[in-house]
């Protein structure tokens, strides 16, 4: 079946794969025809004895750039602690991450002060109504906190946890509500069913995350609208055999992303690979980046805190795991390798987020009409994924 629309055609290439999260589905080679302006006006399974075309890609993948639904900062620049003289280097950083194939990101504000998070708010507000073309794209900021479960909190600071409650949620958010994509809580808190039937209400999607929610707790999050795991398998209980936890519920539930930081220290990668059998069309590869991504591995300033930063992975001086500086698209090759699902692999962090998001449901859906200048091409070349621009 053809996604298409009628335009003029002006080139074809032949032979694509577009990913897909079961196996065998990235094996359909597609025929894609753009028209005189260069956006794609058709995609269609290519025939049998079709030869003729202007380009023959042999069977690499086409998808979009990435989304990145958990990214804290980057080029040193914490996106909790943004002020008005931040715009300049928050720019440079949304050029790096389109330089990195990454479309658009959620900026994730970690559990912070009131006064700090709602300034944060702010600026990434008028960063989002300057936005140029060939740059990446500020969704909805990601709020991760701060209603969350003190035991399971991680490297978010214990002061500024809060208990939640509507007042807490208005004191935080009250005028910013359309400027926020997605809100990470622990459902099992008193008061958390309150703040998330307020967030549906405001078409704010809502991730159990740094939560000590057990299976049912979490059944009872997601029949009230929690619809995603923030970091599976991190700051949650863990899978169980006579404790299924959160990510045991989701996967038996089905339809219920599941956060992925696939950099093989926050996730095991055998783990990783698991999963993403277990429940393929349910994994959202997330970056999890903190202010350090796009500088040198080193001793950084986070908050009044240290990161320490060695080969991608930032601890805190005790030893807490904090996040990575690892590109999300560096995560997709990771994934693929040790998963040996390329396809699966790529789509969890180009077509995934953007379900979530309501951005598009499937490959196709976010690839018609676009430019391949702004789409990502992929090649498998002994066992290892690369991408680049896909013209």
């Amino acid at each position: 079946m053809a996604a298409e629309a009628s335009v003029a055609l002006m080139h074809r290439i032949t032979n694509v794969r577009l990913p897909a999260p079961l196996p065998g589905e990235g094996d359909q080679r597609y025929a894609i025809d753009l028209n005189d302006q260069g956006l794609i006006c058709r995609i269609g399974a290519m025939e049998a004895d079709e030869r003729t075309a202007d380009a023959d890609w042999n069977g690499n993948w086409l998808s979009p750039r990435g989304v990145d639904l958990q990214i804290n900062g980057g080029l040193g620049l914490a996106f909790p602690e943004l002020t008005p003289a931040d715009l300049p280097r928050l720019e440079e950083l949304l050029d790096l991450l389109w330089r990195d194939g990454v479309e658009a990101i959620a900026p994730t504000l970690v559990t912070c002060g009131i006064a700090p998070l709602r300034q944060a708010l702010a600026v990434l507000q008028q960063a989002r109504q300057q936005h140029p073309p060939g740059r990446c794209r500020l969704l909805g900021a990601h709020l991760e906190g701060p209603f969350l479960a003190e035991a399971r909190r991680g490297a978010h600071p214990r002061e500024h946890l809060a208990n939640p409650s509507l007042e807490a949620l208005e004191e935080r958010i009250g005028g910013f509500e359309t400027e926020i994509a997605l809100v990470t809580l622990a459902p099992e808190l008193e008061g958390a069913a309150a703040v998330i039937e307020r967030l549906q209400d405001l078409g704010i999607n809502v991730a159990l995350g740094h939560s000590a929610a057990n299976d049912e707790q979490a059944r009872a999050g997601f029949d009230q609208g929690v619809g995603m795991l923030t970091h599976a398998f991190n700051a949650m209980p863990g899978l169980h055999h006579r404790a299924p936890g959160p990510l045991g519920e989701a996967c038996r539930r089905g339809g219920i992303a599941l956060g992925l930081i696939a950099d093989g220290v926050h996730v095991h990668p055998t783990m990783a690979a698991l999963l993403q059998r277990l429940a393929p069309e349910q994994i959202v590869l997330v970056s999890d980046a903190l202010a350090p991504y796009g500088l040198t591995d080193g001793k950084h300033r986070w908050d009044e805190r240290v990161l320490l930063v060695e080969k991608g992975t930032c601890r805190l001086n005790d030893g807490t795991l904090a996040g990575v500086t690892l590109p999300q698209l560096e995560g997709v090759k990771r994934l693929a390798r040790w998963s040996n699902a390329p396809s699966a692999a790529i789509w969890s962090a180009t077509v995934a987020p953007r379900r979530v998001i309501g951005d598009a449901t499937q490959c196709m859906d976010a690839l018609m009409g676009r430019p391949l200048t702004q789409l990502l091409r992929w090649r498998e070349e002994e066992d290892d994924l690369h991408w680049a621009c896909a013209a």
